[in-house]
């Protein structure tokens, strides 16, 4: 498992590695601390430039705690997705840093008052530092041990570099950078498989699969980020083993199917979750659908620009799944309420824009009033494209100001209620009447539309009618 997916987990460091003899730089515990448990030396060390960007002040924060623990005598680099994505020339998102130092040392390193244990039971510390927002993970070398629930090791051991690149999920993520010396370490053979654009997993793929059954998902979601091909051992893995997924949390699941469905390589993560069989166990009911019915859908993302989650997932969910069926999709990943009811609610309009320049404004101006018009709009055009005169109309329409695009109602039921009218079985049925006309400028004063009311009133056969004007 990756240090940053373990950090809430309270298995117990199994210390068994021994402190001799130790890694290469690995101060021992009775050394006197290289810093005031107060304050790091180098903790006003950072850049001053406050122009610099929020990546380069991560970056210079990272450099600055690799030099820190090698002034203290500890080995020390950069690892993971932050010298993949600076080989591959991306800025990276955050960075990660991996040393010899124990916990506790890095803790005297950097201060009590500017570290906090974020993983202990894995060596994960966080340094705060100036001037970055949020933290920089420092975690000790280690190896894990013993998987026994799909997700977490039942024990860790603290180790070296090479043990610590080798127990990690794919060769791309498990190099390591020295800042100082600016040159890769590379134990298990990463930079050729940058080089090739392939996804390999470190050493058996079952047994990292085994290990943590994330891996699967987070394989699809690296290749199709990437561009990467998987490695044809890692992918029949993968194929062989997607059924395992379900030993996965519906939050972590969760997690990973925002990313995919809103990075830039969505439409070939949708399309290696159906190939690999992990749609299958995601989403049942969607890869029971055709064939053609399931690329169709899968293609659909193509016309999608930064979506956000739920309408990245509406649009692959749309006319092969019912709004309720998507609702329990939702409910089965543990997603937000809101996330649900945006997603069901899409749905549920898909196509009801498909005519608005055609249509009366009070049956369109409601949905395009609404919280998430702008992803209606998105996902109508996704579905049906050349209905470019009602999508052209929809966003003119979104253009206006406020006040004439969402204009308060005329008429309230507290209207109704000073003028005498009763609350009845009609009483909701005349105000959405009254409001409709106003929208069609048919009412344009509150006199207009108190008179339609009291005739709407007494126009009423019911026996709980309201009571007439």
């Amino acid at each position: 498992m990756d240090d940053s997916e373990q950090r809430s987990d309270n298995s117990a460091i199994d210390d068994r590695s021994q402190r001799g003899p130790a890694p290469r730089g690995h101060r021992s515990e009775e050394a006197a601390p290289c810093a005031s448990p107060e304050r790091s030396p180098a903790g006003d060390a950072l850049p001053e430039d406050a122009r610099a960007s929020e990546a380069d002040r991560a970056r210079q924060s990272a450099d600055s705690i690799v030099r820190e623990l090698r002034r203290c005598g500890f080995e020390a680099y950069w690892a993971g997705g932050c010298v993949r994505d600076r080989l591959l020339g991306r800025t990276p998102k955050d960075y990660d840093v991996v040393t010899s130092a124990r916990p506790d040392e890095i803790r005297r390193v950097f201060g009590l008052k500017r570290t906090k244990p974020i993983g202990a039971a894995f060596g994960v510390i966080a340094v705060y530092r100036p001037h970055v927002r949020g933290y920089i993970e420092v975690a000790t070398f280690r190896s894990d041990f013993d998987y026994a629930d799909g997700r977490h090791p039942g024990r860790v051991e603290f180790a070296n570099a090479e043990a610590d690149a080798q127990r990690r999920d794919f060769t791309i993520n498990g190099l390591f950078f020295d800042p100082i010396e600016n040159r890769v370490i590379d134990f298990v053979g990463g930079q050729g498989d940058l080089a090739n654009r392939v996804l390999r997993a470190i050493g058996d793929p079952h047994r990292r699969f085994t290990e943590d059954k994330l891996r699967l998902l987070r394989a699809v979601r690296f290749a199709a980020d990437l561009g990467f091909e998987i490695e044809s051992d890692t992918w029949r893995a993968l194929c062989e083993m997607a059924a395992e997924i379900r030993v996965v949390s519906a939050e972590r699941i969760a997690g990973e199917m925002r990313r995919m469905l809103t990075e830039p390589g969505r439409v070939r993560a949708a399309a290696l979750l159906d190939r690999c069989g992990l749609a299958t166990e995601l989403i049942p009911r969607w890869a029971a659908a055709p064939d053609d019915a399931r690329a169709r859908a899968v293609q659909r993302l193509a016309r999608l620009e930064q979506p956000g989650f739920e309408l990245a997932l509406a649009t692959l969910l749309a006319e092969l799944l019912s709004p309720k069926e998507a609702a329990a999709v939702g409910h089965c990943w543990k997603l937000s309420n809101k996330e649900t009811d945006r997603i069901v609610w899409l749905m549920a309009h898909c196509r009801d824009l498909l005519e608005a320049d055609r249509r009366p404004w009070s049956q369109v101006q409601p949905l395009l009033a609404a919280d998430g018009a702008d992803d209606l709009i998105a996902l109508t055009a996704a579905l049906e494209p050349s209905a470019q005169a009602a999508l052209d109309f929809c966003r003119a329409r979104r253009r206006l100001p406020e006040a004439e695009l969402n204009p308060p109602p005329l008429l309230t039921g507290n209207d109704l209620i000073a003028a005498g009218m009763k609350p009845g079985p009609r009483f909701a049925e005349i105000i959405a009447t009254v409001r409709a006309e106003q929208l069609d400028r048919r009412l344009s004063t509150w006199e207009e539309a108190i008179e339609r009311a009291g005739r709407l009133a007494r126009e009423a056969t019911d026996t709980d009618r309201p009571e007439t004007l």
